[in-house]
């Protein structure tokens, strides 16, 4: 199972970020994707990551700082 997190505070980048995921996902007909918002600046500040949106699949940050385009998400989820 992949598990996928969607480190932001909730701003209008960080929603749109999650909605492109959960596009991803569901356009790739993927079943086994957790994805989670991480919106406590706290866990966000663990990940050293200073610029938001930022994707972090399976432990390993993918994106920061920008939202990533469509096709980008798709791949980096296969």
């Amino acid at each position: 199972m992949k598990n996928v997190k969607i480190l932001g505070t909730g701003c209008p980048k960080c929603k749109q970020t999650a909605t492109l995921v959960e596009t991803a996902v569901q356009e790739l007909g993927l079943q086994d994707v957790k994805i989670e918002k991480v919106e406590d600046i706290m866990k966000i500040m663990e990940y050293d990551v200073m610029s938001t949106p930022a994707i972090v699949i399976d432990g390993d940050i993918k994106v920061k700082g920008r939202i990533p385009s469509i096709h980008e998400m798709k791949e980096l989820l296969q």
